[in-house]
């Protein structure tokens, strides 16, 4: 996982800023030779590669978003009504899975490629799929959540760097961005076939998980005409290849202008495989907490995954059906769709601020905005009387109380997907080169392991500590990483990835950054790079 994530990490870098290392190599001693041909104009090729692709996004989605109006409908058809620790099982299984499959898939990225990784995947979702769609127990149906989990991990995973491998660096942030909406609007589609099939006559709920065997067998077969990106041909000594991809990526582009590419991925890595050589696993990793500044810099990107996790929002996309039949929508699925409606709407909202703005300023507005919708939540649930044993309504209805929590917890997407369901991924950008590849596996066990707490405990949270407690907490969470935002999280928006390292020089560098900004305000912007939902 270091050794794929770290090489991942120093090709993009060295690519955008190669230059002096290709004039020492004997590259063309133009400068704009290297970088000439990002110049060119860009294929529909691109375009079309990043459509394929991203419906391993949209699996990503609709295998997390479906849950939700299955618990509501699935009823006794795994031999009895599932308990709250049973729906919590079959629900964070999903998390677990992606945790272990994303690991594996970094694992073997750089030796099979990137394109085999994802077929991988598509077979575990056909396989996880089929599993559930058949089960009749609760122990098949919990097996076959965990498998689908490995597609999922696998696919957050590869699909982003397979994206951005290939992308044109002007392009790259939209691109992989795409494929973060294509995340919100698998889980849309889910909520929305979920809502269709939920009083189907008989078992509709198997139809809302069969249907997910599609999109991957599609994936999988549209893949077939998707080249392998050019560095990992690079790296396996097809340089001819890679030539003729950067050719369908480029049409416009010279010879020369693809050979110093290649050229450039070349020395970026050599660069990689020297640095990797000149120290083991286990000194990089001390390295983290031996050196401060780069300690910081994991700390801050790990703390503002973990409030994108344990802020709540995953109670309401796992379990929003679940919610709004606790407080008496009659047709709880329907409502849900809601959420997810409003999580595809301002993830595209995002995509449009994130770079105008930067990131603090987003994330300093919307999490406080979090944070109060929480607590108009939880105090509205106060006034909503609920049986805690059976989690449902004692009365005919939630009355205004309920329209409320609707309200607030739709305020809530809005404000959780135009700012931190996105940066946090962004996050990476922060921690330097020499730790980055640990860095990001840091953050990527940070994302799903705090996954796995708030999808295992959202049920049993709501019993012991009632509604208003368990919102009252994310509403903590969420308020004390508004906290920590103000003071420790730095904007390197426009910053280049080598003068990133400086910030974190300065204790958690707020101020340093904002003085960058204000020096730099009307220079060029450097592009950065988006992982991941």
């Amino acid at each position: 996982m270091a050794d794929w994530d770290e090489k991942q990490k120093q090709t993009w870098a060295a690519e955008e800023h190669i230059e002096d290392a290709d004039l020492k190599a004997g590259v063309p001693s133009d400068v704009t030779a290297l970088s000439s041909i990002e110049a060119t104009a860009a294929s529909t090729a691109a375009w079309l590669i990043t459509l394929t692709v991203s419906l391993g996004g949209f699996l990503f989605g609709y295998d997390t978003g479906y849950i939700s109006s299955v618990l509501i409908s699935i009823g006794t058809s795994l031999g009895h009504e599932l308990s709250s620790s049973e729906q919590e099982l079959v629900t964070s299984l999903t998390s677990g899975g992606a945790l272990v499959g994303a690991v594996f898939a970094g694992l073997g990225a750089d030796r099979y490629g990137r394109k085999w990784p994802i077929w991988a995947a598509c077979l575990v979702f056909v396989i996880g799929t089929v599993l559930q769609t058949a089960s009749f127990h609760v122990s098949q149906f919990a097996v076959g959540r965990f498998v689908v989990g490995l597609g999922v991990g696998s696919a957050a995973m590869i699909v982003p760097l397979y994206i951005g491998e290939l992308a044109p660096a002007k392009f790259r942030g939209r691109m992989i961005a795409f494929n973060n909406m294509s995340v919100t609007f698998g889980q849309l589609v889910a909520s929305a076939i979920g809502a269709g099939l939920a009083h189907v006559p008989g078992e509709g709920w198997r139809g809302t998980v069969g249907i997910g065997a599609f999109p991957a067998i599609a994936l999988a077969i549209m893949l077939l005409w998707c080249p392998e990106s050019p560095r990992q041909l690079v790296a396996h000594g097809n340089v001819a290849q890679a030539e003729t991809v950067l050719l369908r990526l480029y049409p416009t582009s010279t010879p020369e202008q693809r050979l110093a590419k290649i050229r450039s991925i070349e020395i970026s890595i050599v660069e990689a495989t020297s640095s990797l050589s000149q120290e083991s696993l286990w000194v990089s990793f001390k390295r983290i907490f031996n050196t401060p500044a780069s300690g910081r810099a994991v700390l801050v990107a790990c703390v503002v995954m973990a409030i994108s996790q344990l802020g709540g929002f995953n109670t309401l996309m796992y379990y929003s059906a679940t919610l709004f039949a606790i407080v008496g929508f009659e047709n709880a699925t329907a409502v849900a769709i809601v959420v997810s409606g409003t999580n595809f709407l301002f993830s595209l909202v995002n995509l449009f601020l994130v770079d105008r703005f930067g990131r603090r300023r987003l994330l300093t507005v919307t999490v406080l905005g979090m944070s109060i919708c929480m607590l108009i939540a939880a105090v509205s649930f106060h006034y909503i009387p609920i049986d805690l044993n059976t989690l449902k309504l004692e009365t005919d209805s939630a009355g205004w109380a309920g329209i409320l929590v609707l309200v607030t917890i739709i305020a809530y997407v809005g404000f959780y997907s135009s700012g931190v369901a996105t940066i946090a991924w962004i996050g990476t950008e922060l921690i330097p080169l020499e730790v980055r590849a640990l860095g990001t596996m840091l953050n990527t066990v940070s994302c799903w392991s705090t996954n796995i707490i708030i999808s295992s405990t959202f049920l049993s949270m709501m019993k012991g500590i009632t509604p208003s407690g368990a919102f009252g907490f994310y509403c903590g969470i969420c308020f004390v990483g508004w906290v920590f935002i103000v003071f420790c999280y730095p904007d390197v928006k426009g910053m280049p990835l080598e003068g990133i390292r400086e910030v974190f020089q300065h204790g958690f560098g707020v101020r340093f950054s904002k003085q960058w900004q204000r020096e730099n305000k009307n220079s060029p912007k450097v592009t950065q790079q988006t992982f991941g939902h």
